[in-house]
């Protein structure tokens, strides 16, 4: 059932973000047009604004609360997936409009979604509830991007549309088994607000941490592809890539990180894959500067860079689970994804400036050395919130369970 809510918020995502900017640069569309595509973006960092009204109310309180956002949501999403078919893929104002509301939608859901993982995963499930949750999200990448840019080629813009839009709608049927929970509010209870996420102990410490342990990740992630074009990697193996990469790392990576989370803890598990990925960063170092010349090693460091990145997801979004309150678990999970998010866009943003200004090799030692001081702040943070709950018996948090 996890696994079907997380898949509908990933099949517009990717079609949007990954599909549709090389469709539109075939038809003709500038590179200008394409580059602000990527403000569609906007409503899944912002929709921590209103994870609160999410939290308090439905639009169809009939079908539970958040039921009652998932399920028109999703068809208002699938309706604007193919009202995009009456447009060809150049009339960019168009489909900006659509894509638009589409990424709203989905923020919309998204909140309702994460507020329900976080109210039925218990601290025993929530490791495999999350390995579902990051598979599914590669599944989205497949279907969204990787398959309709396939379907394009193939068989053309509308029918690459319709049958997305049709393979949207089958995680409808997740939410049969939706199980709504009737717990009642405690008395007095506040209302859900942002300002109620900051009045929270600790809550410092896991946002710092939000912003600080994949702080080096955009830095790389923003300059990947270029690289390995520049590199003379063909643009197909580079699609290859990141597919077979997405549905293996998605798939098989999410579901060993769970397993470790289990055996070895969330901490050392958050440790043990931020050094990993700080040795992927310097891999991508030493090839840029020449130590270890050619692609091969760039593309080595490329897909197991990608198979951390989802277990990493795994462990992340099982510490923001923990850590959610239960009086309004959407908006804080909500903001602490999107703190990360903010950090990884800053980052992304100026991949491009630091590559053109000092090139590959000093921006890729840059986020090595980045992500290794974010892994030993992590650990610092991490290590003050155990003993803080340690030394707190009775707070509502089982971050460490």
């Amino acid at each position: 059932m996890l696994g079907g809510l997380y898949l509908a918020q990933g099949v517009p995502t990717y079609l949007l973000l990954v599909a549709l900017p090389p469709i539109m640069r075939e038809s003709g569309a500038s590179l200008t047009v394409i580059g602000l595509f990527s403000l569609l973006m906007l409503p899944l960092i912002l929709k921590f604004a209103v994870a609160p009204l999410v939290d308090r109310w439905s639009p169809a309180p009939r079908l539970g609360h958040r039921r009652g956002w998932v399920a028109p949501t999703q068809i208002l999403v699938s309706l604007g997936i193919a009202s995009m078919a009456l447009f060809e893929p150049n009339q960019a104002g168009a489909l900006f409009a659509i894509g638009l509301c589409i990424t709203v939608l989905s923020s919309l859901q998204d909140i309702a979604t994460d507020g329900y993982a976080v109210r039925n995963l218990t601290a025993t499930s929530r490791p495999i509830g999350n390995a579902i949750q990051a598979g599914a999200v590669a599944l989205g990448v497949i279907i969204g991007g990787t398959l309709a840019l396939v379907l394009f080629r193939a068989v053309g813009w509308q029918a690459t549309i319709l049958t997305v839009a049709t393979l949207s709608l089958l995680p409808l049927a997740a939410t049969v088994w939706m199980t709504e929970d009737a717990r009642p509010s405690e008395p007095g209870a506040p209302r859900p607000s942002v300002l109620g996420f900051f009045r929270r102990p600790n809550v410092w410490l896991i946002l710092a941490f939000a912003l600080t342990y994949r702080a080096s990740e955009g830095l790389v992630r923003g300059m990947e592809g270029p690289y390995l074009i520049d590199r003379g990697l063909p643009m197909s193996w580079i699609g290859y890539l990141s597919g077979g990469s997405a549905a293996t790392a998605g798939l098989l990576g999410a579901l060993i990180a769970a397993a470790l989370i289990r055996k070895t803890g969330l901490t050392a598990t958050l440790i043990l894959l931020g050094v990993l990925r700080s040795l992927c960063f310097l891999a991508f170092t030493l090839s840029a500067f020449d130590v270890l010349p050619g692609f091969a090693v760039a593309m080595s460091a490329s897909a197991v860079q990608t198979f951390i990145r989802y277990m990493e997801l795994v462990a992340i979004y099982s510490l923001f689970m923990s850590v959610a309150s239960d009086d309004q678990p959407g908006t804080d999970f909500t903001i602490l994804v999107c703190a990360e998010l903010v950090i990884y866009l800053v980052g992304s943003s100026l991949a491009g400036l630091l590559a053109d200004a000092l090139g590959y090799g000093a921006l890729f030692g840059l986020a090595t050395a980045v992500s290794i001081l974010g892994v030993a702040a992590s650990s610092l943070l991490l290590g003050t919130m155990e003993r803080r709950n340690a030394a707190e018996p009775h707070t509502q948090t089982d971050a460490q369970n």
